[in-house]
């Protein structure tokens, strides 16, 4: 606590603004729409790669918060301040830090892809940066961001290497798939049947349950996506840039809106239930890696057209 106390007496409003900023780039949202970019318009098989490194890396995270029940910097010491603005992202048990980790698996992931010495520096100085910000904020400790460093860093190497021997067989990488789900199980039962222990907390232990059921349907529909490229869809990527900015962009909405509009209707149904959230995030991925994908023709066509209307018209 005395480095984070020693963070607290350097803040300034203009940091503080920063610092929300730099955040930000560990939250969900960021893994979706950089995964949903790289599956939808750069290499499919580095967007399945990209989503598999980031549910392994949050459904370890989630099974060592739920293990370890560590309460947050605020919580050890009630008199210690944190950034207010903060502190609605700052759900569930502080160790290990969720959005470091988030930020490792993506950043992570760019610079294994793109291979480059400038990128992977980038790549190395935003993951520290969310890290950092995390402990100025106040809401995770140099230990909750140092274990998440780690973790993550042994993921993105783990996954990667494995996923270059095995990625070209279909068996092998459903193989690897189905494990990736069975240890998302192992999170859903251990968070909904663990004994009660002293150190539980009502508001982060509902928390848990909501991000197990989230890590296991996005794992499932990611399966479920897999498998209809592999075996019926087998779409192409490509398009003019106006056209993947289109497609981009109208797909992130429609998940978007599966993800906003199903809510209550589940909530509805099963009166809000957690489960509800594995289902919302298996309907969101279905959406992301099937039913979207099967406009893609369109789009790739659209772009033909244009260029060949472009030529007509120059000659």
């Amino acid at each position: 606590m005395s480095f984070l106390y020693w963070l607290q007496s350097i803040r300034t409003p203009a940091m503080d603004a920063v610092m929300s900023v730099i955040t930000r780039l560990g939250e969900e949202t960021v893994l979706m729409v950089v995964g949903m970019l790289i599956l939808w318009c750069i290499n499919k098989k580095w967007g399945y790669r990209f989503f598999l490194v980031g549910m392994v890396g949050n459904t370890l995270n989630q099974l060592l918060k739920a293990i370890f029940l560590i309460p947050r910097p605020w919580v050890l010491d009630p008199e210690f301040p944190i950034v207010e603005s903060a502190r609605a992202a700052a759900t569930g048990y502080s160790f290990p830090s969720g959005h470091t980790q988030t930020a490792a698996g993506v950043f992570g992931t760019v610079a294994a892809w793109a291979r480059k010495n400038w990128v992977t520096i980038l790549c190395i100085l935003m993951t520290l940066l969310v890290g950092f910000s995390r402990m100025y904020l106040g809401v995770h400790t140099p230990l909750d961001v140092g274990v998440s460093l780690g973790t993550g860093l042994i993921i993105v190497i783990g996954l990667n290497w494995l996923l270059n021997r095995i990625e070209n067989n279909p068996k092998a990488m459903l193989g690897l798939l189905l494990g990736a789900l069975a240890f998302a199980l192992v999170l859903v039962l251990y968070v909904n049947f663990a004994p009660v222990r002293e150190a539980n907390n009502p508001e982060f232990d509902a928390h848990g349950q909501k991000s197990a059921w989230v890590c296991f349907g996005t794992m499932a529909g990611l399966i479920v996506g897999w498998w209809v490229d592999v075996h019926h869809l087998q779409y192409e990527t490509k398009a003019v840039w106006w056209a993947q900015l289109l497609k981009l962009l109208i797909g992130a909405g429609l998940v978007m809106a599966v993800r906003l509009g199903m809510k209550p209707v589940l909530n509805a149904i099963f009166s809000d239930a957690q489960f509800t959230n594995g289902i919302r995030y298996f309907l969101m991925a279905v959406m992301a890696s099937v039913v979207w994908p099967m406009t893609f023709g369109f789009w790739s066509k659209l772009g033909n057209k244009a260029q060949e209307t472009t030529q007509s018209i120059e000659e």
